[in-house]
Formats: structure tokens, C-alpha cells, sequence
């Protein structure tokens, strides 16, 4: 029997369906990836899945005592509690129906209590028993996670490791993963393939992230136009037998429009035809004009257009002998390197190993503590992170993109900010919202459109690739192939990186920053490693990869006042409130039907938001701060 079968579901959010008519079923042993459009429902399937939602109409069916278990897209909170106890609560349900198996058994029993009985205990047997320490203590043991440690001493990357530690202490017949790749290194995803290859239950997964897409699937599930269809095989097969299916589409759509034509036609003759006329024939083209009525046409894809400004000198960048620490830690040492024009630079490297540290070297914007950094000529240059921080939330998509302009000017013609924003895939409703009130996935398409309308011969992406679905990464992916200038691109994705580079650099295990031709996967088969500073003993390693430009006003090092330190023991918490909140807001104004709702409703929401949203920038500033004061 099939552990799941959904059958003929829909739902839909305000007046937009997102699913129709889907049926799936879900056998043991299967790896499914769902794959689709930002916003086509793939997270809304996983939560009807996991009992989460309902769908309007349908019905799922669930194997007897199948245990379901999620990976949450974000990051556990309440950081003041251990790892044990994290994990624990991935027993809460067995943890209930021994304590209920325990209130029922010491009460005297008639003849249906006692089969009642027998049924609970044989769902805490099919649960893993009674021994809910005794899995705790093994799940943490299998993933060699710090029984002991708080979340608050640990990286993002270990606090994920612990989240997977919750949704597997269960040992659940399906495990579901939303983005388990978001924000993780390239070690930690290969860290996360190699436990979900070895699992034994069946997975259901979205990832934007290909490489995991393909090591991982033994089957793809598309969301299309609010349809299930099922691949067979792994991502590569899928993109064989998709371009097939188009084909075949637009063939037999071609075919009915063609027939339909001529059907017209015929109704439309003359008096002596009409009078003779078949009858059957005219309900056959009413139906076929219900059919023609009902088709749903397949979304237009993203059309990406990067301005390129005339060419720069030939010699980019050139660094010497650089050398710099950071938090007592070196992270770069007598590193040099000369960037000349039109080279398509990587970096690869771990969490904390001050890739974003470097790249702010070269841009100039850090002083090393040894070396030099000279840039060459006649530069014009595009800096992705430079963007995220200019983007204001309070205005729209059009005010940020277009600077409150209505044209913006593109290979010298004018072009109404509009019409670019849909080659980005925003309709004319949706670029006049509030940037505050977008998807992961959004914010980072509106970064990419507002610094392509920027003429530019030296683009520098630090992590572009986060959040975007799949086809816009493909996009992008064309449109940086065909880009005329220089590229340097920090980024975990490593599809992306082989797609796009022609040399690497990369922060190796024993502390040197080496340079490759090729990439991610030529310096793989290498044999070499990452350096790893994201470590238990080192959990604030990937601190260094944030905006270190605060080094210049560094304090001398030394203890903290006690009003200061009780500051900094209070952020994290603070700032997991405030995280808690924003995603509490997000998701009422990401209902498709928010904006249609008053101004008097929406805009104490919108308003809301952008407060919290500043409020966890200053709580993030003030922690990065008093982390510096106390090193």
C-alpha cells in the first residue's frame, strides 16, 4: 500500500488557485522533489501533506500509524534551550500517547477500552517504543551534534544540523524539507545529502539548489499551472523529457486551434449552409470552444537584459602580499592576485572563512592589515550586497528599482519601469507593492533588476543565487554567460558556479587561498578540501562574513561592563522574537488577496512590518557591535 495518496485536490488563497484537480501518491524509498514557480504552492502542498491546511475539496489517504516529520525552513528558535531538548521535541507525539497509554491503563477497562488500549500501544511500538531518551541520545549521537550546548552558542549552520536531529528522532516514514539548503555552506550540504541518501523512509523536498536537486530525486514532481506531473528519474532526465512536452504541447495545441478554425468558419457560411447544417457538429464546436476557453497558457519566462558600460582598463584589480585578521582569527595570509578584464572569477569557501572579508578588500572598502590593493581604470562597477543595503522597504518595487523614475534607460532607449519589472516576472499590480511585504525570492529578483538597470564592466554578486527559483536561476545563469565585463561571484550554489566561471578561488582546509581554472567541479576532482571554521568549538566563525566595514571602529578589546554584557545576553533572544514576528507578518501579507483588501486594513500591516524589520537591523548592528567590544 502506498504510504500516501492525495486524490483530486484544490485550494485556493482568495480568488488564485494554486492547485486543481492534483492527485500524487508517495511510495516507500522514494526521494520526490517538488519543483515550480515562486508562489506555484509547493511549500502550500507540503503543509496539506503534513496536515498543516486542508484542501477546499479532495482527499488525502495516510497509510495506518504513518508518522510524518518536517524539516522547518527556519531556524529554531528560543535559543536559551539545549540541543537535547530541541531534539526531544521531535517525540512530542509519542511522548502523548505514552502518557496517554499510561492515564488509560490505570483505569478499569470494559472490553472496547481494552481494544483501544491495544491500539495505542500498538501506535507508540510503531512510534520506536517507549525509550524516548534512549532515540534522543542516538539521533544526537548519529549526527555528532553537542548534547549540552544552548542553540545561542551555536552557528546557523549547527543550529540546522540540530533542526534535522528533531524532524529524524521520530525516525518518521516521510520526512518533508523546505529549502534545507537556504544559507548552508557547501560542506554542510554535503553533509545533508549524505544523511537524506541514507535515509530510509520516503523524502518529499523543494530545493532550488540543483546539484542537491539531482544527487538526491528519484523522482520530480512539477507544479504546473496548478497540475501535478510526475518525472521519473533525476533532474537532467526531467529537462529531456520537459522540452519534449512542450514540444508536444504547442503541437497539438496548434493542431486544435487549426480544426477550431475551420470549424468557425463553417458556422459562419451562408443561409443554405446554416439550414442544413449538422447538429451534432455544433455541439462538438461549442465544445471545443469550452475546451479552447479553458486552456491555461504557460507562463511567459523571465527576460533578463545586464547593462554593460564600456570596457575598463585590461588590469581590474591587482592585490599584493594581502594579509588580515579578523577576531583573532587569520583569515587571509600573503594572498595576491591580478584580475584582468573579462575574467569570471569564483569564490568557494565554508561559512567564516572571510570570502565577503576578501571581496571587500579588493573592492577597497576594507583596509588589509598587510599588502595592497590597487584597482585599474575607467571602472564602473556593480556590487550585489552594495544593493541589498539600498533597497528601502517602504516603497515599491517600481520607486526602488527605477529610483521614482517611470523610464529608466537601457542600451540608450527609454523603457517605462513597468514593462522592464515583467521581463523580472512582476505584473503591473505586483510592482507597486512595498518591497517589505515580498517573498525571499522576490526581494533578491528586484535586487538583480535594480542592478542591471546600472551600466557596469566589473559585477561583484556576493550570494545572488539565494531563494531564486529554478528558472530564473537559468535566466540569470544565460545572462551573465553572455556579460562582457569581469565577474567575481561568491556563492554556495555549485551548479551555478560550474555554469558560470572560468577559475575559482578557494579557501582550502590548510588556511591557503588558492586559485583553479575551471570550476567547482574541476577543483573537486582535485581531491582537495574546504577549510572549516564553522565548527563546535568555534561556533561564531561565520561571523567573519558579515559587514566587517564596523572594524574601523573597533574598540580596544576587554570585558564587558555587566549592563553591557546583560545587552548582548538578551539580543539573540530578542532578535528570535523579532524574526518570529516579521515571519508572522510576511505571511498575512503574502495571502494573494492582501492588496485587495482596504488601505485602512493593509497599511497598519504594512506599516508594522517595515518597524520590525528596523528593529531587527538595529538589534543586529548592536549584537555584531558588542561582539566586537568584548573580543
Amino acid at each position: 500500500m502506498s504510504l500516501i495518496r492525495i486524490d483530486d485536490i484544490s485550494i485556493e488563497f482568495g480568488d488564485v488557485p494554486l492547485l486543481t484537480h492534483a492527485s500524487l501518491t508517495v511510495e516507500t524509498g522514494e526521494r520526490i522533489c517538488l519543483i515550480g514557480r515562486n508562489g506555484a504552492g509547493k511549500s502550500t502542498l507540503l503543509k496539506i501533506i503534513n496536515r498543516q491546511i486542508k484542501p477546499d475539496h479532495g482527499e488525502l489517504h495516510y497509510r495506518q500509524h504513518l508518522r510524518i516529520s518536517q524539516l522547518e525552513q527556519n531556524l529554531p528558535g528560543g535559543l536559551e534551550r539545549n540541543v537535547a531538548d530541541v531534539v526531544k521535541e521531535g517525540l512530542a507525539d509519542q511522548q502523548a500517547l505514552i502518557d496517554q497509554f499510561h492515564q488509560q491503563s490505570s483505569q478499569t477497562l470494559d472490553k472496547a477500552g481494552m481494544k483501544a488500549l491495544e491500539d495505542l500501544q500498538a501506535a507508540i511500538d510503531a512510534g520506536g517504543g517507549w525509550q524516548i531518551d534512549k532515540q534522543v541520545e542516538t539521533i544526537i549521537s548519529q549526527l555528532e551534534l553537542p548534547a549540552h550546548k544552548t542553540l545561542a552558542e551555536l552557528s546557523g549552520g549547527w543550529r540546522r544540523r540540530v533542526a534535522l536531529g528533531k524532524a529524524l528522532v521520530s525516525n518518521p516514514d516521510v520526512l518533508l524539507l523546505d529549502e534545507p539548503t537556504n544559507h548552508l555552506d557547501i560542506s554542510t550540504i554535503e553533509w545533508l545529502e549524505h544523511r537524506v541518501r541514507g535515509y530510509q523512509g520516503a523524502v518529499i523536498f523543494i530545493t532550488h539548489d540543483r546539484n542537491f536537486l539531482q544527487r538526491l530525486a528519484t523522482r520530480i514532481v512539477e507544479i504546473d499551472r496548478g497540475h501535478l506531473v510526475s518525472w521519473p528519474g533525476n533532474y537532467q532526465n526531467y529537462l529531456r523529457l520537459k522540452e519534449q512536452a512542450i514540444e508536444e504541447e504547442e503541437t497539438r495545441n496548434a493542431l486544435f486551434d487549426k480544426k477550431l478554425a475551420e470549424e468557425e468558419t463553417w458556422i459562419r457560411q451562408g443561409i443554405k449552409a446554416r439550414r442544413t447544417r449538422n447538429e451534432g457538429r455544433v455541439r462538438a464546436l461549442e465544445a471545443m470552444r469550452d475546451q479552447r476557453e479553458q486552456r491555461i497558457k504557460r507562463q511567459g519566462k523571465a527576460k533578463i537584459s545586464v547593462e554593460t558600460a564600456e570596457n575598463s582598463g585590461r588590469k581590474v584589480i591587482e592585490a599584493r602580499s594581502l594579509c588580515h585578521s579578523y577576531g583573532g582569527q587569520q583569515l587571509i595570509n600573503n594572498f595576491k592576485i591580478k584580475i584582468m578584464r573579462g575574467d569570471r572569477i569564483g569564490l568557494i569557501g565554508n561559512n567564516g572563512v572571510g570570502k565577503s572579508t576578501l571581496l571587500k578588500i579588493l573592492l577597497g572598502q576594507i583596509e588589509p592589515d598587510q599588502g595592497s590593493v590597487k584597482l585599474g581604470t575607467n571602472l564602473e562597477i556593480g556590487y550585489f550586497d552594495q544593493i541589498r543595503r539600498e533597497l528601502d522597504t517602504t516603497k515599491t518595487i517600481a520607486e526602488n528599482v527605477g529610483d521614482g523614475k517611470e523610464y529608466i534607460k537601457l542600451n540608450g532607449k527609454d523603457r517605462h519601469i513597468i514593462g522592464y519589472l515583467r521581463n523580472f516576472l512582476f505584473s503591473p499590480k505586483r510592482a507597486m507593492t512595498p518591497v517589505s511585504a515580498l517573498s525571499g525570492g522576490e526581494c533578491n529578483r528586484v535586487l538583480l533588476a535594480k542592478l542591471f538597470t546600472r551600466p557596469t564592466n566589473l559585477l561583484v554578486l556576493d550570494e545572488p543565487t539565494n531563494d531564486l527559483d529554478v528558472e530564473m536561476l537559468e535566466v540569470l545563469e544565460e545572462r551573465l554567460v553572455e556579460y562582457q565585463g569581469t565577474l567575481i561571484i561568491v556563492s554556495h550554489d555549485r551548479e551555478f558556479l560550474d555554469n558560470v566561471v572560468t577559475s575559482v578561488l578557494v579557501f582550502e582546509e590548510d588556511g591557503r587561498i588558492e586559485e583553479y581554472v575551471g570550476g567547482y567541479s574541476d577543483w573537486v576532482k582535485r581531491g582537495k578540501h574546504l577549510k572549516i571554521a564553522d565548527t563546535i568549538d568555534h561556533p561564531s566563525g561565520h561571523m567573519v562574513d558579515h559587514d566587517t566595514t564596523s572594524e574601523a571602529k573597533k574598540k580596544p578589546s576587554g570585558k564587558l561592563s555587566y549592563k553591557l554584557q546583560r545587552e548582548l545576553d538578551m539580543l539573540p533572544e530578542l532578535i528570535d522574537h523579532l524574526e518570529t514576528e516579521i515571519a508572522a507578518l510576511e505571511e498575512q501579507t503574502a495571502d494573494p488577496d492582501f492588496f485587495n483588501r482596504p488601505y485602512t486594513e493593509t497599511q497598519p500591516i504594512l506599516d508594522e512590518l517595515g518597524k520590525k524589520q528596523m528593529e531587527l537591523d538595529q538589534a543586529a548592528e548592536r549584537w555584531v557591535e558588542l561582539e566586537e567590544m568584548k573580543s
